[in-house]
């Protein structure tokens, strides 16, 4: 299988995310183009990732402009056929702006950019990436100012009772408390999936915790997960 990531204007977590996956993990990398039509050679066991960064400036909305550009019209197609899609803080706005991907990212309640690693934890076994991570606490940086995952109480409890939750921030010990969330994300989802189970965001970035030179490798099993998903 391989990776295809997509590049959009204002990307830039793109290269970050070619780094892990090709030269941490040793899968193959395939850059696309944000105006590019097609997805070359792409099947459902290969994995479309939207990386972070601040495409198209964020104006508007972030993510909102992003949302029809010609390469994500081709990744609304291929996730609605069943391919693997994955979305990483930029990422995970474009997902819920193309609907995708339900719920919202809005400003962090303290509407200051974070920066810093924080612990996130698996919700259930009921995804690729849940079965992979298993329960262990993970640390993994976040880098946003609009990161608050926010869905009305009717989509909550969607998401709860088809266990679309992918991962709840939480301290270091796997504890879920507000003094965990680092942006005021309801019910401290830092992570869903579709129903389908095939299209997956989070606002922390895996990415940039696959080095062993930067001593934190926990990015790794959830990146991995998806190259083994069937």
């Amino acid at each position: 299988m391989k990776f295809g990531v997509i590049v959009f204007p204002g990307s830039n977590c793109d290269r970050d995310m070619l780094h892990a996956l090709q030269d941490d993990l040793k899968q193959e990398v395939v850059m696309l183009w944000h105006k590019d039509s097609e997805l070359p050679n792409f099947t459902k066991d290969d994995c479309i990732i939207l990386p972070g960064g601040f495409s198209y400036g964020d104006y508007l909305r972030c993510g909102a402009l992003a949302r029809f550009s010609p390469m994500m019209e081709r990744v609304i197609e291929f996730a609605n056929n069943g391919g693997k899609v994955f979305g990483v803080c930029n990422g995970f706005q474009i997902l819920c702006e193309s609907g995708l991907l339900p719920g919202v990212l809005l400003q962090n309640d303290n509407q200051k950019f974070v920066c810093k690693n924080v612990y996130i934890k698996s919700e259930s076994t009921s995804t690729v990436i849940g079965r992979a991570v298993g329960n262990k606490p993970l640390k993994i940086p976040v880098a946003h100012g609009e990161g608050r995952y926010h869905a009305d109480a009717e989509t909550l409890k969607k998401l709860t009772a088809n266990n679309q939750i992918l991962f709840r921030y939480c301290d270091e010990h796997g504890e879920v408390h507000i003094g965990s969330n680092p942006n005021g994300a309801i019910n401290n989802i830092a992570g869903i999936c579709n129903e389908g189970r095939n299209v997956f965001g989070m606002m922390p970035h895996p990415e940039r915790a696959c080095s062993d030179d930067l001593s934190n490798i926990d990015g790794r099993k959830i990146l991995m997960a998806l190259s083994h998903f069937n």
